[in-house]
């Protein structure tokens, strides 16, 4: 069930960072236009198994009569083939999702379950990227996967609830940003990378950048605060990912908007009760594991005393 979830990985000051994992969605088997607050709809794998897809509707609460878009391996293949190899990708849609229309000015909230390799941070900062607004989203599997194919259903389902069309190239761009996150976090750390890419767009929405050499200005010195030293290849491919996505009609003001409710929602939730009682069940794990080994050690003397 959903409250089974794993915690949050996104820690405060860590926003997000990419989107839009792969594909175009079939039909939906029902969807609404003119989205309310609470409205769902869920997207699925196509390559589920019968069993997993009742596992996984089962997980989200939901059923075959909720709105629900398949992703197919071809078109996650379509979004992400130009970014990664095609064996990262796979040969199977698996991941699947639910998002909820939240509240106007709530932001984007997003938990995980199961998915390895794209964090909640990366989901909600290409999902600000790809201009999804307000929304709670809920990425999930049957078993361990990457994570990658849920998010193009994710950005299809949105348009579909809301009516909203996005702009091919912006769903483009947020797939790449996406990959280059997960590259960046190979070398540098998830959240050193994910809170690079979100310190990046803040800067951007603030500030005046008009030429090539402001834009990489930029890049070095949010990279230098976060003691995050770039290579020349790293560099270059944020110079040329930001300065096409700055020339994209992109709203930058609701970019700003999104991300700090993005951080709104991590300091909420850090504050919340959950969050502290899995602070407590940390320690407390911790504090059994030190008493375990002093018994092992004890043990250990007594019986070399006795001898």
């Amino acid at each position: 069930m959903r409250g089974s979830t794993k915690m949050k990985k996104i820690v405060a000051g860590v926003t997000a960072a990419a989107l839009v994992g792969a594909g175009v969605v079939s039909s939906p088997t029902s969807a609404a236009a003119d989205a309310a607050p609470g409205d769902i709809i869920i997207t699925l794998g196509e390559d589920l198994s019968d069993e997993e897809r009742e596992t996984v509707l089962s997980e989200m609460d939901g059923d075959e009569q909720d709105p629900i878009v398949e992703v197919t391996n071809e078109e996650e293949h379509e979004y992400l083939g130009e970014f990664i190899p095609a064996g990262q990708i796979g040969n199977n849609a698996i991941s699947s999702s639910q998002i909820t229309i939240a509240e106007a000015g709530a932001g984007i909230d997003v938990k995980t379950n199961r998915i390895n390799y794209v964090t909640e941070g990366m989901y909600a900062n290409a999902l600000v990227t790809a201009g999804v607004e307000d929304a709670d989203i809920y990425v999930t599997a049957p078993f361990e996967v990457s994570g990658t194919g849920a998010l193009t259903g994710i950005i299809k389902a949105y348009e579909i609830e809301t009516d909203i069309e996005i702009p091919e190239d912006q769903k483009r761009i947020a797939n790449e940003e996406l990959v280059q996150t997960g590259e960046l976090s190979e070398n540098h750390g998830t959240e050193e990378a994910t809170e690079l890419m979100a310190r990046i767009k803040e800067a951007i929405a603030e500030e005046d950048v008009e030429t090539e050499e402001d834009l990489r200005d930029l890049i070095e010195r949010i990279a230098d605060e976060l003691g995050i030293t770039l290579t020349d290849e790293e560099m270059n491919g944020l110079v040329s990912l930001f300065e096409r996505m700055q020339n994209m009609d992109i709203d930058w003001d609701q970019v700003q908007n999104q991300i700090d409710q993005i951080r709104d929602n991590i300091d909420d939730w850090m504050s919340s009760d959950e969050a502290q009682g899995f602070v407590q069940s940390v320690l407390d794990f911790f504090s059994e594991l030190i008493d375990t080994v002093r018994g092992w050690f004890e043990g250990s003397g007594s019986s070399e005393s006795g001898s």
